[in-house]
């Protein structure tokens, strides 16, 4: 039978139960929870019992799976799960154990976020709890059937903006010291944003003209590096920064003497005062690639700049600067008896 003992302000009730000379118990905040437990437990096999994870609610596998997630991934990615598993228990049960989640509840759950946030909110969360339980498949021996493992659901998309080179120029012309110095290392790197927060000094090799930039963005979690070649412009820029510096980070937020984790107001206040159309950190990594590939940098290239693993990674990147418009007059011009002058893109 269960019992009950006072914790902090709190009453909690403890379910136990013998079997075969092994004493199995979980803490519950009602009696009835306690109970069903117990009967739960009792009704299993001792084969059934010797499964490390027998025992093991919803909450548990979650709470397992974020300590897990927050040695291997970087902090935006472990809060992202954080949120999946928020929202997922408000429509499931985290008391429920891990053996009766069942397809058909994870489904209805996402199929709750598709209708509410969209089918890409959805996607994620679905990639999210799949990840999850083949975690507990590989360490914990879970169920094979991946409960989680449902049909996609169709995305809307909206594409990325990716403003003109003209407005991000405008942008950093607003900016001032290091962070001046920050967006011209997203533009000649082609960085991700977490990129510059965690570059340090050491990553900085000024003989060789190189940085150093870190990523996690890989599905065995382990940090990757690659060698970068500094702009001349880059070079110089970092070099004068280096004389003042007295951190072991390139960019330091100077309320906290820390690096940047992240800059919420940051590229909203600066499009504001050039007077652009607001875009974010990220979109200068895509207008990078632009930029090169409207040099006829080959698309292997800018692959290798942007250290994608997949080609079509790279060229969904890629959007075009010319003048769309001014191309497409060719078209009018063409006729079945005439052959018109092309129009000359640019002047």
């Amino acid at each position: 039978m269960p019992y009950k003992r006072k914790k902090s302000n709190r009453i909690e009730w403890v379910a136990e139960v013998m079997r075969q000379g092994k004493r199995y118990y979980k803490v519950f905040g009602s009696k009835k929870e306690a109970l069903a437990w117990e009967a739960e437990i009792r009704s299993k096999t001792v084969e059934e019992l010797s499964t490390p994870t027998a025992s093991w609610t919803l909450l548990d596998w979650a709470n397992k799976y974020l300590e897990f997630a927050g040695s291997h991934f970087v902090k935006e990615v472990l809060d992202e799960k954080r949120r999946c598993f928020r929202l997922f228990f408000k429509s499931v049960d985290p008391m429920l154990p891990v053996h009766k989640l069942d397809r058909a509840t994870v489904l209805k759950y996402l199929m709750e976020q598709n209708k509410a946030r969209s089918g890409y909110s959805a996607n994620k969360d679905r990639k999210n709890l799949r990840a999850a339980w083949e975690w507990g498949i590989m360490y914990h021996a879970f169920p094979q059937t991946n409960p989680c493992d449902v049909a996609k659901f169709p995305e809307e998309r909206q594409p990325r903006y990716v403003p003109p080179e003209s407005d991000f120029w405008k942008v950093y012309e607003e900016a001032q010291g290091q962070d001046k110095l920050m967006l011209m290392g997203y533009v000649h790197l082609a960085a991700r944003r977490s990129e510059l927060y965690r570059l340090r000094w050491d990553d900085v090799n000024f003989a060789e003209r190189t940085a150093r930039l870190y990523t996690r963005k890989r599905k065995n979690g382990n940090w990757e590096y690659n060698d970068l070649p500094m702009t001349g412009k880059l070079y110089n820029a970092l070099l004068l920064h280096k004389q003042n510096a007295h951190d072991e980070y390139v960019f330091v937020d100077p309320e906290t003497n820390r690096p940047f984790t992240v800059r919420r107001q940051f590229m909203p206040g600066l499009c504001k005062r050039a007077g652009v159309k607001p875009f974010g950190l990220h979109a200068i990594r895509h207008l990078a690639a632009s930029i090169l590939a409207d040099c006829n940098v080959p698309v292997v290239t800018i692959k290798e700049i942007l250290r994608h693993k997949s080609l079509q990674t790279t060229e969904k990147y890629i959007k075009p600067l010319g003048n769309a418009r001014l191309a497409v007059e060719n078209l009018s011009n063409r006729s079945p008896d005439q052959k018109s002058r092309p129009v000359a893109i640019g002047h």
